[in-house]
């Protein structure tokens, strides 16, 4: 009984005048109250919200690290380019010209290797891929170098079972 009096306000356990207390009155009346007493308190929580006893996060270093978010893909409304993307590097602008010097004539019947003029900005492999291209050859190796001009220069050494000479009447340099 204590228990009822301690949790319960004294209108819940007191009768109305000109009537006497019974105690079955007062354990219904505690029996309807629990339920609206959780609920109170679920309203009162729910008012006061989860952010009243908030824990501090406990740091580990002295250094702030922004934390990784979120980094949605690109969902652009309308294309930027009216054309799509076009390789303007293609074979005919790698290769300019082959050189018909007396120096380049003579790699050709001594070192198999043909010598070409090739844009300024082919690489290696494109000039590998674009001689293979065009003359339908197979190349070992390509060794450039940058003339005080400005062009670029192109030392094409041939496969073994290709012939530089038979390459170059093809093409007409001899």
């Amino acid at each position: 009984l204590y228990w009822l009096y301690k949790h319960l306000a004294l209108s819940d356990i007191m009768p109305p005048k000109g009537k006497a207390a019974k105690p079955t009155d007062v354990v219904e009346k505690v029996v309807q109250k629990k339920p609206a007493t959780k609920a109170l308190k679920a309203k009162s929580a729910v008012q006061k919200g989860t952010h009243a006893t908030k824990s501090r996060k406990i740091r580990t270093t002295v250094h702030f690290r922004l934390p990784k978010t979120l980094k949605l893909a690109r969902k652009p409304r309308y294309p930027r380019y009216s054309t799509p993307y076009r390789n303007r590097m293609d074979h005919f602008r790698i290769v300019k010209y082959p050189l018909t010097t007396e120096s380049a004539m003579k790699r050709i019947e001594d070192h198999n290797t043909l010598v070409f003029i090739v844009d300024k900005m082919a690489s290696k492999p494109q000039i590998k891929t674009a001689i293979k291209k065009l003359y339908e050859v197979d190349v070992s190796k390509v060794n450039t170098l940058n003339r005080p001009d400005g062009e670029k220069k192109a030392y094409v050494r041939l496969a073994p079972d290709y012939d530089a000479l038979d390459v170059a009447n093809r093409i007409g340099i001899i």
